[in-house]
């Protein structure tokens, strides 16, 4: 079975919900942005992140605006259930930009990223990357990966969300970036059942295809719906 939740921010209590400890072999969960697992590198996220691998599921995410980039390059990607993807430790994987993954018969497009509302505070800090915003060739191989399937897709995970859904989840907000422009246009070329994204921390469906998701962890074979566009 494969599951979906939200950002994690680096608190390992999330999985020792019940919700997650239920979880076996052969299930995937899967996390919409800002893990926060792979942060300042030290010795105890080392021992966190080796602990999360040894769970008996696979857990999969994709970046958000609270992970370290720089760490994430670390590792090689490579090929993993027709995407690209990193092996961090034993089960735990990252999900890179633009890929199109295909668990247990169903397909995920996969776009992590997102605007930083606290850009100034971090880019002092030096915890800010200018890589939380999509690069040219990443939108290159998400628009190739896409027309490999004819823009049809299950699923679309996200962290951030598209032009017309920023409005919707916060009027008081009228900055927006390339990632929403870019997360537009796939959204109007792209047929799918349901978009999941997690930057906002919270749990809420969005008429007609959204889904906030935060703490929920949802079970995706349960989800109703037909491909929309």
């Amino acid at each position: 079975m494969i599951y979906i939740t939200g950002d994690m921010h680096g608190d390992l209590e999330r999985f020792k919900t019940p919700e997650i400890k239920k979880l076996k072999k052969d299930d995937i969960l899967l996390v919409c942005g800002d893990f926060g697992f792979l942060w300042n590198g030290g010795k105890e996220e080392e021992k966190m992140l080796q602990w999360i691998g040894k769970r008996p599921f696979i857990t999969a995410f994709i970046e958000g605006c609270h992970d370290n980039y720089d760490l994430l390059e670390r590792y090689v990607p490579q090929d993993w259930n027709g995407g690209k993807a990193r092996n961090i430790i034993g089960n735990l994987f990252h999900l890179c930009r633009g890929g199109v993954f295909q668990l247990e018969g169903k397909t995920f497009f996969a776009f992590g990223g997102g605007d930083s509302e606290d850009h100034d505070e971090r880019l002092q800090s030096h915890m800010w990357w200018s890589a939380e915003q999509p690069e040219e060739q990443e939108v290159r191989q998400a628009h190739e990966a896409l027309s490999q399937v004819n823009y049809q897709v299950d699923y679309i995970l996200t962290h951030d969300v598209p032009t017309r859904l920023k409005g919707f989840l916060n009027m008081e907000d009228n900055e927006l970036s390339l990632i929403h422009a870019f997360l537009e246009i796939i959204g109007k070329n792209t047929e799918y059942k349901t978009w999941f994204f997690g930057k906002y921390h919270m749990d809420k469906v969005i008429a007609p295809c959204y889904h906030a998701v935060f703490r929920e962890v949802i079970p995706v074979g349960e989800l109703p719906g037909k491909k929309k566009k």
